[in-house]
């Protein structure tokens, strides 16, 4: 179990990174037609990386509907890159409960 000022000490940093990574996003104005667009969407999957973190350590019970929705937006990016595993398809499957 994680010391409450550990865990408020790991959200705080995790917000900073959130902010940091967001205007990366922000200013980055590949299209999704251009070549770099799928260094554009690493961003987008280290912002859903520190989403899931919130979601898990925010609140004393785990939001699920939350963890939900960052599995689904984590294993929808990463469909780009390893599409192989039908990742989206997996990823659709989270709604159909």
């Amino acid at each position: 179990m994680l010391d409450n000022q550990v865990k408020e000490d790991i959200l705080a940093q995790a917000k900073k990174s959130h902010d940091l990574i967001e205007d990366a996003y922000r200013q980055d104005l590949t299209a999704k037609d251009e070549p770099l667009w799928l260094q554009k969407q690493r961003l987008l999957l280290a912002d859903m990386s520190l989403h899931l973190l919130q979601t898990a350590l925010q609140s004393p019970e785990l939001d699920t509907g939350l963890l939900t929705r960052n599995l689904f937006s984590i294993l929808t990016i990463s469909d780009q890159y390893i599409p192989q595993f039908n990742l989206a398809e997996k990823a659709d499957e989270l709604y159909k409960l």
